[in-house]
């Protein structure tokens, strides 16, 4: 391998090292963001089966707000689940 060669060899090499060492850093960085994520749905989950056991000591009335707030956290749990799965 003549020396030129070698020297193009080593800059992709050093290319490749650089742009493996970033992509664990980006791994890392996502895989914080994923966990983080997945925590602020399990409060969020909690918060839900809390609320879905007042639905059935609640009155007529406040059922209806109970459910909807309930409904909202159902929503926000399904989008905090599925930017996990997509970090992951």
């Amino acid at each position: 391998m003549s020396d030129q060669n070698k020297g193009l060899l080593h800059e992709e090499v050093e290319t490749l090292r650089t742009l493996r060492d970033e992509l664990r850093v980006q791994l890392h960085l996502a895989k914080n963001e994923a966990r983080d994520r997945f925590e602020g749905a399990e409060k969020s989950w909690h918060e839900l089966e809390g609320r879905l056991k007042l639905i059935g000591r609640e009155s007529q009335d406040s059922l209806h707000e109970v459910g909807e707030a309930a409904n909202k956290l159902v929503d926000e749990i399904k989008q905090a689940y599925k930017h996990v799965r997509e970090l992951v």
